[in-house]
């Protein structure tokens, strides 16, 4: 996974500056929603997590808006051959803003810079600023985030027969509704911002970031949850597409709507229940699907968008990242460890991963993209899989900056895992974590070394099936524990500070 993530970095020149981020394989631009995304795990071997943040809060508009993507290099090969630098802003997105603030949050997460951090919050506050009051991002009526009719968070919208191929302009006729994955999205970067703001010891703005965000989870989650999933589309403006279950259709979104917090945890197991289930019924090599079932073929305005391809009903390990991701956090820690054993096997059998595949596990060509997404290094879906692995398995969750703050819950006993040994570091500082874990089931005995730099660690440790701790010692001696229970999972909870090197011992019957 990280040599597929070393293979889609790119560097440009702006304004006499270098400046270097992740891409997509398919186009020879920076874009910052695939630098967001790609950094979760890139922020592991990249030195420069800055500039490109940097770059877009530079470019940003007056009024908060961030563009999409920035390239230095001919796009449209081989009809376009100028070496412009040429910004763009896909009209119809309602997810740039958040986005970009992701990326500003891990890239302080990564350095702990803070006189950099204090440059950039002020474009972060305007960038959600522009989604919480624009009419083309803010829905009024619901204090929602709102876009044009499109599936899920891609870049084109339905137009019913309107545009001659696929349209990204917002038009007297474009039709309007909620899609949670903005509002998921907008959530989670509004607590984040809660957060830099405290980091920089603004209460007065944390409070109210922290407030937005309350507000959204509480309306997205009562008008936008059906019971079993985050409807697809909450139409504003009336419309219906003949043939297809738009009730049933589930979309990319909703795992990550686990992942950033929006989803309380019953919610969560609701949504994971709906996947395992349509693991089972659909026949498909994994549930991994951008939307299913999918629309009518070509009904965007590209004859390629059939049924079963690209965002259409592709299967994406993206998805199934994210899938993971939020299985070990909600008591499916099994589920997690297929879903990673199944990205594996396919990556190990010839060195490849793409942004999508058929539903039958064809992977998609440049012959069936609407782009050339078919370049086998896809960081989307790589670095997914690699935060899944890293804080769901391996569970090693950074909760400010430089592995400080840790939330350490290792969940090998779900692999049948009896040693590991981990190590996470960030590239722009060079500040880690690790462990050592032993399990000796013969002796009813679980034994981790815990090393940091400085650290506060919460210690969260999955037990087991059918145990429970007895007594935890923390370089030697004993301490107060707490057991938790995450759906039928057991876990162990201990606190405590770790300088070098800790070793705890946890024995259970």
């Amino acid at each position: 996974m990280l040599d597929f993530l070393q293979a889609d970095t790119i560097d440009l020149l702006i304004d006499g500056k270098r400046v270097r981020g992740f891409r997509s394989p398919d186009t020879p631009a920076l874009w910052i929603r695939d630098h967001s995304d790609i950094l979760r795990g890139g922020k592991y071997i990249e030195p420069d997590v800055q500039s490109a943040v940097t770059c877009f809060a530079d470019t940003q508009a007056p009024n908060g808006r961030i563009f999409d993507y920035v390239t230095t290099f001919p796009e449209k090969k081989p009809c376009e051959r100028e070496n412009w630098e040429k910004w763009v802003r896909v009209p119809v997105e309602a997810d740039v803003e958040y986005r970009f603030v992701k990326a500003a949050y891990l890239a302080w997460q990564a350095t702990g810079d803070a006189a950099w951090l204090g440059d950039v919050l002020p474009a972060c506050r305007r960038a959600l600023g522009y989604l919480h009051t624009h009419p083309w991002r803010w829905d009024a009526s619901n204090s929602l985030v709102k876009r044009p009719y499109t599936i899920d968070t891609w870049d084109f919208d339905y137009t019913a027969g309107r545009a001659p191929w696929l349209n990204f302009q917002v038009t007297d006729d474009t039709f309007w509704g909620l899609m949670h994955g903005d509002n998921s999205g907008f959530y989670e970067a509004a607590v984040l911002l809660a957060r830099l703001y405290r980091a920089v010891s603004n209460e007065e703005e944390a409070g109210h970031w922290a407030e937005v965000a309350r507000g959204v989870q509480e309306r997205a989650n009562a008008l936008l949850f059906n019971g079993r999933f985050y409807t697809h589309f909450y139409k504003l403006t009336p419309v219906t597409i003949a043939g297809v279950e738009e009730a049933e259709q589930l979309s990319l979104s909703n795992p990550m709507a686990i992942n950033r917090g929006l989803a309380t945890h019953a919610i969560a197991v609701a949504i994971l229940r709906e996947y395992r289930q349509r693991r089972q019924a659909t026949g498909a090599v994994a549930e991994w699907f951008s939307i299913t079932p999918p629309f009518p073929d070509g009904i965007f305005g590209d004859e390629k968008l059939v049924g079963g391809a690209y965002v259409n009903g592709g299967i994406m390990p993206l998805v199934g990242g994210e899938l993971a991701r939020a299985a070990f956090e909600h008591g499916f820690e099994r589920y997690g460890v297929d879903i990673l054993h199944q990205y594996r096997r396919m990556i190990a059998e010839r060195g490849e991963t793409y942004l999508w595949y058929f539903p039958d596990g064809t992977p998609s060509t440049v012959e069936t993209s609407t782009s050339p997404e078919a370049t086998p290094t896809d960081g989307w879906g790589s670095s997914a899989m690699l935060y899944a692995f890293v804080e769901g398995l391996c569970g090693i969750v950074d909760e400010g900056h430089s592995f400080q703050k840790v939330r350490c819950a290792p969940r090998w006993a779900a692999a049948g895992e009896e040693e590991a040994e981990v190590r996470v570091g960030y590239a722009a500082s060079g500040a880690g974590f690790g462990y050592r874990y032993r399990h000796d089931e013969a002796a009813r005995r679980i034994r981790l070394a815990l090393e940091a730099g400085q650290a506060h660690v919460a210690l969260h440790l999955l037990m087991p099936e059918e145990s429970a701790a007895t007594s935890v010692t923390w370089q030697g001696e004993s301490v107060p524990f707490a057991h938790e229970t995450v759906e039928t999972s057991r876990y162990v909870a201990v606190n405590g500070d770790v300088s070098g090197s800790v070793d705890v011992e946890v024995r259970y019957a």
